[in-house]
């Protein structure tokens, strides 16, 4: 392998020095949902959709995402050891023979935060909207995909979730963690996927009019775009937990099956029945 192809990271995941509880995963994370409820304000302006109805739904998802996700990685991916220490859960903090101390969170899982929303939005739509949760989610479908790229980039400021070792030009040397070979920058592989998702149903939404007032095409499309994605790059990637490595399919690919399936069935049902428009 030569390693002068190869690009050696070694940015810090702290933006300053002295305030290390301020990091770029944290401000990227952040600002995703932002620009998600700028684009999501722009959405539903154009619709002429109720405007009371977005800070609501802004609410709904990020409080959804945040517990989803950290439920996801504890029930997922560590639930042995968060059977034994509770507290860690959703408090960042570990217990030792002196007291407590700060250790942060240790994962977030993309699938837990999916399935986080899909409940919110199911109680959204019958609380909120009182229209179908397919509107809602075809809508949350393209900031969403933008989100998720950001907080992929975030993970590549972490030096964390890469791939396993590679020859190609664009491998990526995590210095931070003491890595001597290049590693597939998965992190990377899957933001430009979702990012290019976002760019697909922004163009559909905005330039394709009446495919918006098809129930599922977007979020099947979503599902599709990042899942089925997110699937076949686990190949190149290495096991976040030791139990994976006897598994013929870890367990970010196992999770994404149902999705994938699932987009495929909305997209088609979308495309087969006839189109659903809501008088504003």
């Amino acid at each position: 392998m030569n390693l002068l192809l190869a690009i050696h990271w070694n940015v810090s995941p702290e933006i300053f020095d002295h305030f290390s509880f301020i990091r770029w995963y944290g401000l990227l994370f952040a600002t995703g949902f932002l620009v998600g409820y700028m684009i999501m304000d722009r959405m539903f302006k154009y619709e002429g959709a109720n405007p009371e109805w977005i800070d609501k739904l802004f609410i709904y998802v990020i409080v959804a995402t945040i517990i989803g996700a950290r439920l996801g990685h504890v029930i997922f991916y560590d639930w042995g050891y968060y059977s034994q220490h509770l507290t860690e859960i959703f408090l960042p903090i570990s217990r030792t023979a002196t007291g407590y101390k700060f250790v942060g969170y240790q994962g977030l899982a993309s699938h837990g935060g999916t399935i986080g929303i899909l409940i919110a939005i199911w109680l959204y739509s019958r609380r909120i909207t009182k229209r179908s949760m397919l509107w809602t989610l075809d809508r949350l479908a393209v900031p969403v995909a933008l989100v998720a790229a950001m907080i992929r980039t975030g993970n590549l400021m972490n030096s964390e979730i890469y791939g396993v070792a590679t020859n190609l030009p664009w491998g990526f040397i995590f210095d931070r963690n003491h890595e001597t070979v290049a590693k597939h920058p998965t992190m990377i592989y899957e933001a430009l996927c979702y990012l290019s998702t976002f760019f697909l149903l922004l163009y559909l939404f905005f330039k394709k009019k009446n495919l918006k007032d098809r129930p599922g095409l977007f979020i099947g499309i979503f599902f599709i775009g990042v899942f089925l994605s997110r699937f076949l790059i686990e190949f190149v990637k290495e096991d976040q937990e030791a139990f994976e490595a006897n598994m013929a399919l870890n367990m970010g690919q196992i999770l994404s099956i149902p999705f994938i399936i699932a987009g495929v069935v909305l997209i088609y049902n979308a495309l087969r029945r006839p189109p659903v428009v809501y008088r504003k």
